[in-house]
């Protein structure tokens, strides 16, 4: 292992330890940049996977919180409803509007 791949490994453990050690959900996997997932040629770290992302510059890495991942497996399921039909208590009968009266054959003229 080289001097730049030992320094990758301590950094890159660091920062596990440190996720680990403030975070009450463990770490998840850890994103690189896919050129540096190419040339260091490691597939995962302390039992983590390494994911290329391309959002990350060269040089970087993030660790990623089992949290932030718990959205991202959601089980698609197919909803089954029946129609509701609202029943209301029986009202009682309004008594009748009186009838307006009759509407006379000229409007201009009421007698």
């Amino acid at each position: 292992m080289s001097s730049a791949e030992s320094k990758n490994l301590e950094a890159i453990s660091k920062a596990i330890d440190h996720h680990n050690s403030t975070c009450p959900f463990p770490a998840a996997e850890v994103r690189m940049n896919p050129f540096e997932v190419e040339r260091l040629g490691w597939e995962e770290i302390r039992g983590l996977p390494i994911v290329p992302d391309a959002n990350i510059g060269t040089g970087r890495f993030h660790i990623v919180c089992s949290r932030d991942m718990e959205g991202d497996e959601l089980e698609e399921v197919e909803a089954v409803a029946e129609e509701l039909v609202t029943v209301t208590p029986g009202t009682r009968e309004e008594p009748a509007a009186p009838e307006a009266p009759e509407m006379p054959d000229s409007p201009g003229r009421w007698n």
